[in-house]
């Protein structure tokens, strides 16, 4: 399984989580930080690069 790193919006760590595969992108996942455990919405969109076979990540806190 692919991963894609992700920035927690809280602590700021950076970790892996396991991305989806890119046809059921775009997406949204909750999520709780594997650092600081804090809530986050990751939102998993198509790679702009490679749309076909890659998958970028971006995360944003629950309240945002």
């Amino acid at each position: 399984m692919d991963t894609v790193p992700v920035t927690c919006p809280t602590c700021f760590e950076v970790f892996e989580v396991p991305a989806p595969p890119p046809a059921e992108t775009p997406t949204e996942v909750d999520y709780d930080c594997e650092v600081c455990c804090r809530p986050m919405v990751i939102a998993f969109e198509p790679d702009p690069v490679d749309p076909n076979s890659g998958v970028t990540a971006f995360a944003r806190g629950i309240h945002d």
